[in-house]
């Protein structure tokens, strides 16, 4: 059996080495139009900020040892060029030489990837603007940096590459702007939770410019000059585009093959396209969503390297191993802080008319009476009828990996708050609390599903009548150092005594810090006759965030 695969990065690489591992006697021929293969492109921001000071520390493996290893023959610096479906052969151009020639298979695999979005934008193809996709893009920049002694830099898109490239600039001590197009940084993310991580940003020093996008670029003596299009000019050393990525899929369609609705290649469950001697994994797939079973792409290395095993398992096997498609888990470090999300946004779910309650807590990341403890922040979304589990979202500056990844474990597997409630996880002081995070999320969750929490959102104090009384439970101090404008005080420790005080025919919101004490304040209230009671999801911390970052979103409008 001769089996070829195109691309030889996560994907392709993977494959090969699982083909290799299950049928010593097969070839294995792969191709990679870069000089590279196998590196971790998911390194190279942090490469290129010099945290990864060794750049042979990407490699996982070169050309020539993975040939000694899986004896598969590696052709790099070739580009595929054409696929002959019909007579299952391959059309490959050795770039060095110019050398084109043909290459049969039994089994081809594709593994393309994605390449970055590059707008046609006036002056995108000036000096300075970079894309950061593979080694040689970062090998570029470093150089760049170097050579015009870099002092400021722009990155256009605020996704997870765009903030790692934000960070590690800065890290370098160069002055750095990010532009994004959207009201919010990192879109995944519901906007609450992303405005935590923006005042961290501002506070870090990064100039944020939301809500717009760039309108061209144009040559100066400052080098470049980036065009908003609310008519602001940034002087900038060097640009990154990391708007966003598409699928490869010009070998795909040159095949024959079918695209889905997400225009990336068709596969069924066996990693198959609608050729049934073609398999596809990676950036280039689309595969129905878990939760909302629409088509979607995942851009993502591990899913890529789960899809290859699979791949190579069927190609080998027959198909029996079956992919059940990605919750695009993901997390990025933001300078102090983790931001993690897995499953669909609210506002995505919202978006699709898929029925939710989002709920918010905060907690410590170990033990409170254990020295170091930092506050994280969990919002989960599930469903109203039966609990499912369908997003969650961690930020915080300690622990927030391991709860996403037992986050994202209960939503893979279709699983309920419940349980959350009921995982059981490893504890001692210095690494979590005798009731997890995670445990408290699905707790204060399942008290609004059988109905013994009612909640409001942040975004519903904005859009409160005067018929509404807003309450702070807080202490007096708490509440002089700030509070929700027209909130009256009454502090969860007086409020037995003070329900006279109280109308009983109008609606509360009631908040407290945190969420808490909002909690047993309305558990009080409802218990003493009070029918409409609603506690802050996420208390007034999240409530501040979220409220400084409108307000200066207002205000730059304004201006």
């Amino acid at each position: 059996m001769k089996y070829v695969i195109i691309g030889a990065v996560a994907g392709g690489a993977t494959t090969a080495a699982r083909l290799r591992r299950m049928d010593e006697h097969a070839e294995i021929v792969i191709f990679e139009k870069g000089k590279y293969i196998s590196y971790a492109n998911c390194g190279l921001p942090y490469y290129i900020g010099d945290v990864i000071k060794d750049r042979n520390k990407l490699f996982v493996q070169t050309a020539t040892s993975f040939t000694q290893r899986f004896k598969v023959d590696v052709r790099i610096g070739t580009e595929v060029t054409d696929i002959n479906a019909e007579q299952k052969t391959i059309t490959a151009i050795q770039l060095e030489t110019g050398k084109t020639y043909q290459e049969s298979y039994d089994k081809l695999v594709l593994s393309p990837g994605a390449f970055p979005v590059r707008p046609p934008l006036p002056g995108i193809n000036m000096e300075g603007i970079f894309t950061v996709r593979n080694v040689a893009d970062t090998d570029y920049i470093k150089n760049y940096i170097s050579q015009f002694n870099v002092k400021k830099a722009v990155v256009v898109g605020a996704g997870f590459i765009g903030l790692e490239m934000a960070e590690n600039f800065h890290e370098l001590g160069i002055d750095v702007t990010v532009v994004e197009m959207g009201d919010q940084i990192l879109a995944p993310v519901d906007f609450p939770i992303a405005a935590i991580a923006q005042q961290h940003l501002r506070d870090k020093g990064i100039h944020l410019y939301l809500n717009t996008a760039v309108e061209g670029f144009i040559k100066t003596d400052a080098r470049l000059k980036v065009q908003l299009k609310d008519e602001t000019d940034i002087d900038a050393d060097l640009v990154i585009l990391s708007i966003g990525v598409k699928p490869d899929t010009f070998l795909a369609v040159k095949a024959g093959l079918k695209l889905g609705d997400a225009k990336g290649i068709l596969v069924n469950e066996y990693m198959q396209t609608s050729d049934p001697d073609i398999y596809a994994v990676g950036d280039a797939i689309e595969f129905p969503n878990p939760i909302s079973g629409q088509a979607t792409i995942t851009y993502l290395a591990g899913p890529a390297n789960k899809q290859g095993r699979i791949c190579a398992d069927n190609l080998v096997f027959g198909n029996k191993h079956t992919y059940k498609g990605s919750i695009n888990t993901a997390i990025v470090k933001v300078f102090d802080l983790t931001i993690g999300v897995a499953g669909m946004a609210a506002k995505q779910l919202k978006a699709q008319g898929i029925e939710h309650i989002v709920s918010t807590i905060h907690s410590n990341s170990h033990a409170g009476y254990y020295p170091g403890a930092k506050r994280m922040t969990i919002q989960i979304a599930f469903s109203p009828d039966n609990g499912t589990l369908l997003s969650a979202q961690v930020i915080g500056k300690e622990g927030v990996d391991k709860r996403l990844d037992l986050l994202a474990t209960v939503i893979k597997n279709k699983g309920t708050i419940t349980d959350l409630t009921e995982i059981e996880h490893a504890y001692a002081p210095p690494f979590s609390s005798a009731k997890d995070p995670v445990n408290m999320a699905g707790y204060v969750a399942e008290n609004i599903l059988l109905g013994r929490l009612k909640i409001m959102q942040c975004e519903e104090i904005a859009d409160a009548d005067e018929s509404i009384v807003i309450l702070d439970v807080r202490t007096l101090a708490e509440h002089a150092a700030g509070t929700i404008p027209g909130s009256i005080l009454i502090p969860l420790d007086e409020i037995r005594d003070r329900l006279n005080e109280i109308p009983r025919d109008r609606t509360l919101y009631i908040f407290c810090q945190q969420g808490l004490r909002g909690y047993l304040a309305q558990r009080i209230l409802v218990q003493s006759g009070f029918d409409s009671v609603f506690n802050l999801s996420g208390g007034y911390l999240l409530w501040k965030s979220y409220s400084d970052e409108i307000s200066l979103q207002k205000k730059e409008v304004l201006v």
